[in-house]
């Protein structure tokens, strides 16, 4: 229900207000997302609820929502449920994870980056520096835009110049890129399944408006716990891995090493 309270107003100052068009207060209300105006002889009234209504389904519409989901979201509102605390669950769920913006680069760029680290500390050749680019491309880790690459994850490429800095092939680099892409989508996918399966499953469909706030913290604290995790995990396997493999190859390496084991 629409309170029609208060200052009232003509569809097309109602429609300047809410920064739409009148065509498009027309339309909401055949779909159902605008309540009738109240009217008065031919003339229809819209009361400041309308006004914010329309601003809400603005707003919506501007994060990206159908019309469809508009309306299941409006439903949900008059039912008693919290919109603001549904929007904050939809923030939870799409925020970005990674607060490095991404950044364009250039060919240019790449070979500053990537200079030095052919053989010898040689620049690579401009060939290999390009099949690199493409494999990158094929990879996800760049996308080709305007005569450069986006770069979603500038601090990938950083590290995978100081790989090829220290004297590891470009290929060989972007082949860890890739599994890297591969074994981290899989812990990813690990951990969501945790929290569909153990929290949002139990909740059932639609989610209780009680629940929402909780759903929505819990979707928060993931990215923490998630890289939490990955951390130590991954801290454990290096140490053991550099104990095991680099220590005793460096030993074998060492002058007089074998003759003092023996």
């Amino acid at each position: 229900m629409v309170d029609h309270a208060g200052p009232e107003h003509r569809i097309d100052e109602l429609a300047r207000l809410a920064g739409t068009t009148v065509r498009n207060v027309r339309a909401y209300q055949d779909r159902g997302l605008l309540p009738p105006p109240r009217r008065q002889g031919r003339t229809g009234y819209y009361s400041d609820a309308h006004l914010a209504r329309l601003r809400l389904i603005g707003q919506l519409l501007e994060r990206g929502y159908g019309l469809a989901n508009i309306h299941e979201l409006l439903e949900a509102w008059e039912s008693g449920q919290n919109v603001g605390e549904l929007l904050g669950l939809e923030a939870a769920l799409s925020a970005p994870w990674s607060e490095e913006p991404a950044q364009v680069v250039g060919p240019e760029d790449l070979a500053s980056m990537f200079g030095g680290t052919g053989v010898g500390g040689a620049d690579p050749d401009p060939a290999t520096v390009l099949r690199a680019a493409e494999d990158a491309v094929a990879a996800g880790i760049l996308e080709p835009q305007d005569g450069g690459f986006l770069v979603k994850r500038p601090g990938l490429l950083r590290i995978g110049a100081e790989l090829a800095a220290a004297g590891i092939p470009l290929d060989a680099v972007l082949a860890l890129g890739r599994h890297l892409f591969q074994d981290i989508d899989v812990v990813a996918s690990r951990f969501v399944d945790l929290v569909l399966v153990h929290v949002f499953d139990p909740v059932g469909e639609p989610i209780p408006s009680a629940e929402v706030p909780r759903l929505a913290e819990v979707v928060r604290r993931l990215r923490p716990l998630a890289e939490q995790a990955v951390d130590v995990v991954l801290a454990d396997a290096m140490e053991r891995h550099v104990r095991d493999e680099l220590r005793d190859r460096l030993g074998r390496m060492l002058p007089g090493r074998e003759t003092e084991a023996s």
